[in-house]
């Protein structure tokens, strides 16, 4: 009997069945894989939620150290590195605000887990029509979780990172805990992080009074916010503001009429804090805080001993008082140390090279202070005699700047008018190397040579340290340190204060007050005439070969201040002498700096010269690189930097120009010369300093007056110590 074939229908399904097999073992490969995944997706979930910080935790760590510096009244003059302004909480931070960072950033925030799926699709959707990536899928959830714990490195693995960290978030903190903290933290360019810090960056005001305006324009930066930073282009922000209003709108969460009303070109911005003068002090004086301090984290509170009044003195006293083409540097300590005012240069926009503490230049006759100080210690005083006549040590040749020589005169007179030869002697009855101990006493950190000219101040110094020494000197002899850093606090506790050490003694107090005599004496008198100001001030000029450096270094009731003018190239500047621009910056700045402080007379009073000299110029072997015309008794009577050349140099009958400073020229010399009146009566003394009788000052007798001599101008290649 014939066996049955079996139906068509079961052959179809044993013939399909392997690849159903397939498929069902395929599906449930897939499932399982899905479930593992799923399950390893929902571990690393709540491992990561396991291992995040607490809301009070993170709330409380910065992204970064801030830093912000205060003057001496406690007034921010500074904030450098993330700035974060008053934590709001959710309830303190204006509706507006979170509607519109909501709009514009996240408009499913509170519908979604942390990953937004729609925005993961569209992002996608936009990369695949236009070949790259141009719009973002995060939600804020994922910007709070990339800001805190990760980088904006554009990888796949930091975006599953990060959302792992963002669904994380969502199972621990609530909505408006995330949207506190992204709020608070957020970076808004400028250097501000959080609303508020932003607010008052941009603004001036802090972000629990701001408009709809102004939230929109904060709202606006968070998708680049150097491009969109008001303080870097108003316009974009302004554009870019417009732009939330109209997406506030569109999702309904302002009315028509409050995005009509809107009006974001209208918003007032804060003006950008001046970065000018007050950095060089903050760049010299942040550095210092790795000696004193070992905190790297927790946001700083720096407190410094800068005065902001003394601080736009010192700014105007060098921008009024500098040369053409000139640049110009000031620094003023107080009689503790403390740095009250640092300019280091004109315009810290264009150069952040501080010439007040980095750059090195020769101090021409300010020098001498060492010279003198090493003499009196060795048993000088100021009322010795010594002969100004021509010297010449090791091959060396120093020459007065007025070419001639006055014969005996006290230490005071030389020292008033800068007289080079009797320098150069009591350089060489010391010891060179003494004057080289006693400037590295008194502070002087660079190489200071013994070369028989270093007492002319060959040797390359800093203003600050020679600002320094002579604080010390009016210090009564007691080491002056120059310090900015009074305090530093963080989160309200004091980690470092500072301690004046008043125990290390320079010299001998009356050592400093007969140096504090002979500084008296060159202002009243002398080559500092210009930085008078009307009550006792104490200093000495500089003036370095063909005028490349002007100095002038003093001190009057408590406060020293050191000036210095020239060029970053060293090329010479017309007319530069220590007793004309940089004296008179002194002085400009002084009058204001010590106004309310009380008048102080110094130890010594100051005693007149024995007779009225020409201020020496401070000129090296050799003369200056300008001729001038002399008389009997070495008044200039023409020449100088802006005089005919060389051989066009001869008396005439028109009167001299006058000049100041160092080259004060008195139109009475002209008036004698033309109508060859003898001038026999004695010239009258200058003003005495306010409070300080003046006497009359003898003049050489007649018959050793002599007619207008010429003096010739050396090559500055004769000078063998350059």
């Amino acid at each position: 009997m014939a066996r049955a074939r079996p139906s068509s229908s079961r052959a179809r399904s044993k013939t399909r069945s392997p690849w159903r097999r397939r498929w069902s073992i395929a599906w449930k490969s897939l499932l399982v894989l899905a479930l593992v995944a799923v399950g390893a997706l929902v571990t690393a979930v709540y491992v990561a939620r396991a291992q995040l910080p607490s809301f009070e935790d993170l709330k409380s760590s910065p992204n970064g150290q801030m830093i912000r510096v205060h003057a001496a009244d406690g007034s921010v003059i500074v904030s450098l590195g993330p700035s974060y302004g008053e934590w709001l909480s959710i309830d303190r931070i204006p509706a507006v605000m979170q509607r519109a960072m909501i709009s514009v950033e996240d408009r499913r925030f509170y519908n979604h887990l942390g990953v937004d799926p729609i925005g993961v699709a569209r992002s996608v959707d936009v990369r695949v029509r236009r070949g790259r990536w141009t719009q973002g899928g995060s939600t804020i959830t994922q910007q709070l979780a990339r800001n805190i714990f990760l980088t904006s490195a554009k990888k796949f693995g930091r975006k599953f990172r990060e959302a792992i960290l963002a669904l994380a978030i969502e199972r621990k903190f609530s909505k408006d805990q995330i949207l506190e903290l992204y709020l608070n933290k957020v970076y808004f360019g400028g250097g501000a992080y959080g609303i508020d810090a932003a607010s008052r960056r941009f603004f001036g005001h802090g972000a629990n009074h701001l408009t709809l305006s102004e939230a929109a324009i904060i709202a606006g930066l968070v998708k680049a916010p150097s491009n969109y930073s008001p303080t870097a282009d108003a316009e974009a922000a302004v554009g870019r503001a417009g732009v939330v209003i109209e997406t506030m709108r569109e999702t309904g969460a302002i009315t028509p009429a409050q995005a009509a009303a809107a009006d974001p070109q209208g918003v007032k911005l804060a003006p950008a804090p001046r970065q000018n003068s007050v950095r060089y002090f903050t760049d010299w004086a942040l550095p210092q805080l790795e000696l004193l301090i070992d905190e790297t984290v927790k946001p700083l509170e720096v407190w410094t001993t800068l005065d902001t009044g003394m601080q736009r003195d010192a700014d105007a006293a060098i921008q009024q008082n500098v040369p053409k083409g000139a640049q110009g540097a000031l620094v003023a300590l107080d009689r503790d140390g403390a740095v009250r005012a640092m300019v280091g240069g004109t315009d810290y926009v264009s150069s952040i090279y501080n010439r007040a503490t980095q750059a090195v230049r020769q101090p021409g006759s300010a020098f001498k202070l060492f010279v003198y100080l090493a003499a009196i210690e060795a048993g000088k005083t100021p009322d010795d005699k010594e002969l100004d006549a021509p010297v010449t040590i090791d091959g060396w040749s120093p020459r007065n700047d007025s070419r001639r020589n006055s014969g005996e005169v006290t230490l005071r007179t030389a020292f008033a008018y800068s007289l080079n030869t009797v320098a150069a002697k009591l350089g060489q009855m010391v010891g060179f190397q003494t004057v080289a101990d006693m400037a590295r006493r008194f502070g002087i950190t660079t190489p200071v040579n013994t070369h028989p000219s270093m007492v002319l101040g060959t040797s390359e110094v800093r203003l600050i340290d020679m600002t320094r020494a002579f604080a010390s000197v009016a210090n009564k002899g007691v080491a002056v340190t120059p310090y900015a850093i009074t305090k530093v606090t963080t989160d309200g506790e004091t980690i470092y204060t500072h301690e004046v050490d008043r125990s290390h003694v320079l010299v001998a107090p009356d050592v400093a007050a007969r140096m504090t005599d002979l500084l008296q004496t060159a202002v009243n008198t002398g080559t500092g005439r210009a930085a008078q100001i009307g009550r006792p001030v104490a200093g000495k000029t500089g003036t370095t070969t063909s005028s490349k450096d002007g100095w002038f270094l003093g001190f009057s009731s408590g406060l020293t201040t050191g000036v210095w003018m020239g060029r970053d190239d060293a090329k010479p500047i017309a007319g530069l002498h220590g007793g004309t621009a940089p004296a008179k910056a002194f002085a400009a700045f002084m009058r204001q700096a010590v106004a309310k402080r009380p008048i102080e007379e110094f130890d010594t009073k100051v005693t007149l010269p024995e007779w009225q000299l020409e201020p020496d110029d401070e000129a090296y072997y050799g003369s200056p690189d300008n001729s001038t015309f002399v008389d009997g008794d070495g008044y200039p009577i023409g020449g100088g930097a802006e005089a005919a050349p060389e051989a066009q140099r001869v008396p005439s009958d028109e009167p001299p120009a006058t000049g100041e400073g160092d080259e004060q020229r008195l139109d009475q010399d002209w008036i004698d010369r033309v109508t060859n009146r003898r001038r026999d009566t004695p010239r009258p003394a200058p003003a005495p300093t306010a409070g300080v009788p003046a006497r009359e000052v003898p003049v050489a007798p007649p018959a050793e007056r002599r007619p207008p001599t010429r003096v010739d101008t050396y090559s500055t290649a004769d000078r063998p110590y350059q």
